[in-house]
């Protein structure tokens, strides 16, 4: 059984781009999340910061990618990224006036 997670432990960053900012009208929600979080702990870390009720969790494992220090090519680490379905009416106000 994985080890349990603080709810403030588990959202990492928000991700804003022109992609997440056309699915925040659809009340989804994109996060970098921790790679060893599950989806019910990204639920209630989400449910818990923002005051908002969650309806679905969508998780992704994003491959790192390589990187050249000089003659030297390294990976980056992998990386998980939720998008976070929010029932209609409710608003994460991080995200609002992008």
């Amino acid at each position: 059984m994985p080890k349990e997670l603080h709810p403030y432990a588990v959202l990492l960053r928000p991700i804003i781009t022109e992609k997440t900012t056309v699915l925040t009208g659809l009340d989804k929600y994109v996060f970098e999340v921790d790679i060893r979080a599950n989806k019910n702990q990204i639920r209630e870390a989400v449910q818990v910061a923002f005051n908002v009720r969650v309806v679905e969790v969508n998780t992704m494992t994003m491959k790192g990618k390589p990187k050249r220090f000089g003659r030297r090519v390294v990976n980056r680490p992998n990386w998980t990224k939720a998008i976070v379905t929010l029932l209609p009416g409710d608003k994460i106000e991080l995200f609002e006036g992008i």
